[in-house]
């Protein structure tokens, strides 16, 4: 049942929606999960109408398949969804790590250093949703101090299935166990601010999660 806070003004469909686009997100809702409105209903405490209009809305973001005559369903995510989303956040976030390395305050870089720690113990304590927490603020600190406004735009737009796909490539915790030496090489490159070092490390780093990908067919375990 959601969680209604009384300080909470927003409506109600904006709750379930976002609810709901979590879970499907985060994995709670897996690929290929029928959508039953009266169920998501009775879980969430609501009428069936703002389930409706988040499902609706979900489906025009791809995140909800609707077949007729059949209802509505989580939609799938293949290896070529995945090798799609890399390809795009190879080329955005190698450009924003080459900006980085050139532009990050010393603030900005205590904190990515503080995070990349962070994520570090995260993986040696297995935690897998504290290995998600850093990974993403750890892409995002370098994004975020690029100073491109439209880069940082467009990125934020990925982020979201970049989100779900976390969410699945962290079921494989051998992928996981690399991750730290990579984080390393591209903080060490923008501390040194070399720009080409920075985004070729980026560029690596993107490459062998798409040999994960591509060589194991990487899926979401419930598909």
């Amino acid at each position: 049942m959601l969680n209604f806070d009384i300080q909470n003004h927003r409506p109600l469909r904006e709750m379930v929606y976002e609810e709901l686009k979590m879970q499907i997100l985060t994995g709670a809702i897996v690929p290929g999960t029928r959508m039953m409105e009266v169920e998501l209903a009775d879980e969430m405490g609501v009428s069936r109408t703002p389930i409706r209009e988040a499902i609706r809305k979900l489906e025009k973001e791809g995140l909800v398949v609707i077949e007729p005559r059949r209802g509505a369903y989580a939609s799938q995510i293949s290896t070529e969804d995945m090798v799609e989303i890399l390809e795009v956040r190879q080329n955005m976030e190698g450009l924003a790590a080459y900006f980085a390395a050139s532009r990050m305050t010393p603030q900005q870089m205590s904190e990515l250093k503080d995070v990349s720690n962070k994520y570090n113990k995260a993986v040696s304590e297995g935690s897998m949703e504290n290995m998600i927490k850093y990974d993403t603020r750890f892409h995002r600190i370098i994004v975020e101090s690029c100073n491109n406004k439209i880069l940082v735009q467009m990125i934020e737009q990925l982020q979201e299935l970049v989100l779900r796909f976390r969410y699945i490539y962290y079921d494989n915790f051998r992928r996981a166990e690399n991750m730290p030496e990579e984080h390393l090489r591209i903080l060490q490159a923008i501390e040194s601010r070399d720009t080409d070092a920075a985004r070729k490390m980026a560029d690596v780093h993107i490459d062998r999660l798409k040999e994960l990908v591509i060589g194991e067919g990487v899926t979401q375990k419930h598909i």
